[in-house]
């Protein structure tokens, strides 16, 4: 006679099933309205969306469904979906923020273990938001937690990059951000119909660029990248204001008329008191199918150019991080969604940015290292 589940077996199950958004258990986040076990083995159970026509309501069910269906003795599972009340959403939002109820930029605490690089460039062109994409993949590959903010207002293009086709969920006032490729995303792309441009000054990107650093729930990030419009405009300035332990990432290319322009853009952290982590040199050398001879197109030696003027003008070394070849897939890879570190990891322009991306940010953290608070008591 086959044996009759239980609540708590059929609640440690639930337990293994986490929201496809927050990337937390469901029943760490009050989503399991009810459990009922019938005669027979059949298991009803209630479960609350966070918000009406959640995006993932689909993936929710057939997660508890495979989840709970595991349990001996359950013959058959049923769903049955309701949605949280202003109340439950207001909970949530505080239990995901920590127990605080007002917003906060939480890489900018002092205690953050998130590393930050906001990556800047000269000028536009040198392929900034595709190399800020391949790291963010790269990072995720290696067993990182990675966030990267589409910092760059007008001229967003990492979801596209990223291949990221779900809009953002709003709980109360939180942004839950989609997730491509293990990696979480934000961008002004997925609050714009179409292709429709954005018409901002400066208050409305400053405002724009705090929202996502403070309404998104991130989570626990081991590493976030800003991926910034080109030159020193208003966005550079407030990342310098929003989160002032952000470290510099300048991407060029070997021509030296975008090195000049480039070595301006790391410059800026003279004055804002950042720390530029090093130079990665874009477009490199090309080599033709079937060649071994590598051809510069576009010159020699600026990533070079740039690291040694900022390391002078700032009085601490500033390395070249890498030289990325340039590969038309990596173009098609990025037009079609797909980091061209996932879909060629052995490519020569792969190799470069999985070793940048290594040397950046190492071996993902584990609790070596940190403080836990723990204090011996006497006996």
């Amino acid at each position: 006679m086959a044996s009759t589940p239980t609540t708590e077996q059929v609640n440690a199950a639930l337990a293994t099933v986490q929201d496809p958004e927050i990337h937390r258990p469901i029943t760490d986040l009050d989503m399991v309205k009810s459990v009922e076990i019938a005669d027979g083995g059949l298991v009803n159970v209630g479960i609350y969306l966070t918000v009406a026509g959640c995006p993932m309501k689909g993936r929710i069910e057939k997660d508890v469904t495979e989840a709970v269906s595991k349990v001996a003795g359950v013959t058959r599972v049923a769903v049955e979906l309701d949605v949280m009340s202003d109340e439950q959403r207001k909970a949530l939002q505080t239990k995901l923020r920590g127990g605080q109820a007002e917003k906060e930029i939480p890489f900018a605490k002092p205690n953050s273990l998130t590393k930050v690089f906001a990556v800047a460039s000269g000028k536009g062109g040198v392929g900034k938001s595709s190399v800020t994409v391949n790291l963010a993949a790269a990072m995720a590959e290696q067993g990182h937690k990675v966030g990267v903010v589409d910092a760059d207002i007008y001229g967003h293009s990492v979801p596209r990059m990223l291949g990221v086709s779900t809009h953002p969920t709003k709980v109360e006032d939180m942004i839950l951000p989609p997730t491509a490729h293990e990696v979480k995303v934000i961008s002004v792309g997925m609050f714009t119909q179409g292709n429709q441009p954005v018409v901002w000054r400066g208050p409305m990107l400053h405002r724009a660029l705090q929202q996502f650093l403070s309404d998104v729930f991130w989570g626990d990030l081991d590493v976030l990248l800003l991926d910034l419009p080109p030159g020193t405009g208003d966005i550079a300035i407030s990342v310098a204001q929003l989160v002032p332990n952000a470290e510099i990432l300048v991407v060029t290319t070997p021509q030296q008329a975008a090195a000049e322009v480039a070595e301006r853009a790391g410059a800026i952290s003279a004055q804002t008191h950042q720390r530029v982590s090093g130079v990665i040199e874009n477009m490199s050398y090309y080599i033709a199918p079937g060649s071994e001879e590598r051809t510069y197109l576009f010159g020699e030696g600026g990533g070079q150019v740039v690291a040694d003027g900022l390391t002078k003008a700032l009085g601490a070394r500033v390395p070249l991080l890498g030289q990325v070849p340039i590969d038309i897939r990596l173009r098609e890879a990025s037009d079609e969604g797909k980091p061209f570190v996932l879909t060629d990891p052995e490519a020569a322009a792969s190799q470069t940015l999985l070793q940048i991306a290594d040397d950046l940010v190492g071996k993902p953290r584990g609790l070596s290292g940190m403080q836990l608070g723990v204090t011996p008591v006497g006996r």
